[in-house]
């Protein structure tokens, strides 16, 4: 616009103009229609209603044979009060209390996850994609919670033991526990590995190659390699889920935790989370009959997403350019996207939510699945971060999906709080494959100051992790390298050097820092394959790296060193070759 010159100021009043913006998000329902895939639980229906409700779910949801790669999703969700059932929790299942605190919410009983069916043979390594959250538990004879990968147990108040082993003792690989309080004692035993973020344990037992805490009290001294682990006194940066819970006269909020520096204990070990909440009317719940353009066109009115269980197929990407925007999923929502489009893209703007979806490639390659912030991003977010949280992705499984990259993170200070990023080493028939499900690289971090806590990348076929940002931190990696290697030849990350670094810091990189790190081989195609090292960084003393091992399963397949040239080559026995520190 311009004013002709010699004119003045009109006499009437200024208008103003906004450029860019929505008129906000048009009111939704506070009481909202969430969909026939959650259910909601009320103090007042009889126990025996709830427990047979339990049952029935956890029966279409239990056998790693025929629920593991199949479309059903449900959320379990209690409003405030005391119920006396046993939740046993299979595959794409979410168990959330309903109130802003954990013990608002008690379940006298158990909730349970366990090797349950006899084709597991008492093994939990695939005890995947279940989740419980913000409730307390008074269990007789402790609690068990099982589990692999993507399996989240989050705000809850254990008053007794936690079991995170099977009962028969059999294997269990990877997990995550924050913001959590135990009064007895927490027990890994079997796990391989475990990450604990910002709880209280009444003690601690059990270590295999790789336990990892930070800014949790109770747990056990850093005594890394003998016994494994490793522990923070505090977490440098955090911020706990956003979660859904009933108010007062009965609405529906979403709370939204505040940011913590140099963290210890749960956010709610002295009285409610520190934080704010929105009301559902922000929210546009999206379920069955929701499309790419239905949701996109949510985000451009400026509403948030609330993700109810379900599968949802993407023909465009979903746009996230608001600052705060919060996307919250429950029931483990899968977007797959179709024709090759990258499923989320957000923008670099302060204080995004993602939390609780799985983004499950479609079988047209995408670049990627998740990009936070265009290439070249450079605002700075320390005092409001993107938050991507419980966020999981899979290429092949379910089908055979194909991606470059899973996750790009470009904006500065972006915090990585628990994911998974898988390309599948098994499931339904036609799905994997090293010509079938392809898929490059799990993480690239481009931005700086970008924080991992709980970063899980596993058989990808070049580089698992490449970090090029600045400053970046990384508490707990657990991988595995990809297993159908078919030759020495098809993977070599440059002339005269074997197979691909696991996690590689960008050469150009002054400052990194990682603690407790976890690389594996299992090359059971072709045994004879080899990685020259797990971990590749630049030797500078900006560049450290607390606590890392290497194993080979069996022996199958070897690694010759640990990080760049340092460390053992793996052992045929599948004992750990450890570094404590690099340089």
């Amino acid at each position: 616009m311009a004013i002709k010159s010699g004119l003045t100021n009109s006499a009437v009043a200024s208008a103003t103009y906004t450029i860019g913006t929505s008129a906000g998000c048009p009111t939704q329902s506070d009481i909202p229609n969430f969909g026939p895939n959650v259910h909601i639980y009320d103090p007042t229906m009889s126990s025996a209603t709830i427990q047979a409700q339990l049952d029935a779910q956890f029966a279409q949801m239990k056998d790693t044979a025929t629920a593991q790669f199949s479309e059903n999703r449900v959320a379990q969700l209690f409003k405030p009060g005391t119920y006396a059932v046993d939740d046993n929790v299979g595959f794409y299942t979410s168990v959330a209390g309903l109130g802003q605190n954990p013990d608002d919410v008690t379940i006298n009983g158990h909730v349970t996850v366990d090797a349950f069916n006899a084709s597991d043979a008492g093994n939990a390594t695939q005890n995947f994609w279940r989740s419980a959250e913000n409730l307390a538990i008074n269990p007789v004879g402790g609690n068990r919670w099982a589990v692999a990968q993507a399996a989240p147990f989050r705000r809850i108040d254990v008053h007794g033991d936690l079991q995170l082993y099977p009962a028969s003792y059999g294997w269990a690989s990877g997990g995550y526990v924050a913001d959590t309080k135990v009064s007895g004692q927490a027990a890994s035993i079997s796990q391989q590995q475990w990450y604990t973020r910002d709880s209280d344990l009444g003690s601690w037992a059990g270590g295999v190659w790789n336990m990892v805490f930070s800014g949790t009290t109770g747990a056990p001294a850093n005594t890394f390699p003998n016994p494994p682990e490793t522990t923070l006194a505090t977490t440098p940066v955090s911020r706990d889920v956003p979660y859904l819970y009933i108010d007062g006269a009965g609405k529906y909020r979403v709370f939204l935790p505040s940011l913590r520096t140099n963290a210890s204990g749960a956010s709610w070990a002295n009285g409610s989370t520190p934080g704010t909440s929105q009301p559902m009317s922000q929210f546009y719940v999206v379920k069955a009959g929701d499309t790419a353009a239905t949701i996109n066109n949510a985000l451009s009115q400026g509403c948030n997403l609330f993700v109810t269980p379900g599968v949802y197929h993407l023909n465009q990407t979903l746009n996230i350019t608001r600052a705060d925007t919060v996307v919250l999923g429950i029931g483990y929502p899968t977007f797959v996207p179709d024709n090759g489009v990258n499923a989320i893209q957000v923008a670099d703007v302060d204080g995004v939510r993602l939390k609780g979806l799985l983004i499950d490639a479609g079988t047209t390659n995408s670049a990627a699945l998740l990009t936070v912030g265009p290439a070249g991003s450079s605002a700075t977010h320390g005092g409001n971060p993107t938050t991507i949280q419980d966020l999981f992705f899979r290429i092949g499984g379910q089908i055979a999906g194909k991606a470059t990259t899973s996750l790009i993170v470009n904006s500065n200070n972006t915090i990585i709080d628990h994911i998974w990023a898988w390309r599948a080493d098994h499931g339904n028939a036609g799905t994997v494959g090293w010509t079938t499900n392809t898929a490059d690289t799990g993480v690239i971090v481009n931005g700086s100051s970008v924080l991992a806590t709980g970063l899980f990348v596993e058989h990808y076929q070049k580089h698992e992790v490449v970090w090029n940002g600045q400053n970046g931190k990384t508490i707990f990696f657990q991988n595995e390298m990809p297993y159908d290697v078919p030759n020495q030849g098809a993977w070599m990350s440059a002339a005269g050097v074997n197979g691909y670094a696991a996690y590689k810091v960008g050469a150009g990189v002054t400052t990194h820092e990682a603690w407790g790190l976890g690389s594996y081989c299992y090359f059971n195609v072709n045994p004879a394959v080899n990685s020259y090292h797990a971990f590749e960084v630049p030797n500078t003393p900006g560049v450290k790296f607390h606590d890392a091992l290497t194993v080979s399963l069996g022996g199958v397949g070897t690694i010759t060193h640990v990080i760049n040239d340092t460390g053992a080559a793996t052992a045929s026995n599948t004992t750990p070759s450890n570094v404590v520190a690099y340089p």
